[in-house]
């Protein structure tokens, strides 16, 4: 396997039962990455979503929403999850992570991406990624959404990006398909 592993978020601030934005799954989504990570060893990249310090434009309103995610108090909820703080990681303001990812992958390899939440930052992710030509192959049994009905919806979208984004399974990947 020659492609990287580009896992989307993984964080308290979506993995923590008391968070606002806990992202139901998030344990099952951790459990397959976990499995993923020898297939690329020395490949794979972890992002983290972070508040800025003073929200611009339309992030203004977005934060007046939720505001626990600017608290100080709460900036802990930003790390990566620590069972991969060890692994290296870009950090984005964005809900898509590709711009700041893709400086650190090397030109034209494929991608494997999975992490949360699917309905936003894996599918804003994606679709950079597709729009740069990048291969993408989406681990959806590795992904979460809020609910189940947003996941679904995000993956009708990508597997609508077919051939350049091709939806799999942690199984499937493992096998070799």
């Amino acid at each position: 396997m020659t492609g990287w592993l580009l896992v989307i978020d993984m964080q308290p601030g979506f993995g923590h039962p008391d968070s606002p934005w806990f992202t139901p799954g998030y344990e099952a989504c951790a459990a397959r990455i976990d499995a993923l990570l020898p297939r690329f060893a020395g490949r794979a990249l972890f992002t983290r979503f972070v508040p800025p310090a003073e929200p611009e434009g339309a992030w203004r309103a977005y934060y007046a929403r939720w505001p626990f995610a600017m608290a100080p108090e709460n900036a802990g909820l930003w790390a990566v999850d620590a069972r991969w703080r060890h692994l290296p990681s870009v950090t984005s303001l964005r809900f898509s992570k590709w711009r700041e990812a893709e400086a650190l992958l090397p030109p034209e390899v494929p991608v494997t991406l999975c992490g949360v939440a699917t309905d936003c930052c894996v599918l804003g992710t994606a679709l950079e990624a597709v729009d740069a030509g990048r291969r993408v192959d989406l681990v959806q049994d590795a992904c979460a959404a809020g609910s189940d009905a947003l996941h679904a919806a995000a993956l009708t979208v990508m597997a609508d990006r077919a051939p350049m984004l091709r939806l799999v399974t942690t199984e499937a990947l493992l096998a070799g398909s």
